[in-house]
């Protein structure tokens, strides 16, 4: 049974840094590309960063710069550390395997305020 469990969320001030943390079990974490996803009510759910499994990174344009992914395959955790925080990225923040599998977690809700 896949189990994906996010932690780290909060409210921040503009400017601000979190770190989000995601332990995945049920799943063979090390072979398996990782992607932090966000939602907002009424949009769909998007993909912000991802890592393979030999550490390759991808970030959409809208958090270059600013948030870094990485694994620790030992811990069969992914991270997201987020900086420089905009209220625009206020969003419920989901861990999955890339491409994303048909379980979700309950996800952690980042606010950012102005």
């Amino acid at each position: 049974q896949v189990q994906l469990v996010e932690s780290g969320g909060g409210l921040v001030q503009a400017g601000g840094s979190l770190r989000l943390s995601c332990a995945a079990s049920g799943i063979i974490f090390s072979i398996n590309a990782m992607g932090w996803y966000r939602q907002v009510p009424g949009k769909q759910r998007e993909l912000v960063a991802g890592i393979t499994r030999r550490g390759n990174t991808y970030y959409a344009d809208s958090v270059k710069g600013r948030f870094t992914i990485s694994r620790d395959n030992a811990k069969n955790t992914v991270y997201l550390q987020m900086n420089s925080l905009k209220p625009e990225d206020t969003a419920v923040y989901y861990c999955n395997t890339q491409p994303a599998g048909s379980y979700w977690g309950q996800g952690t809700q980042v606010t950012v305020s102005s």
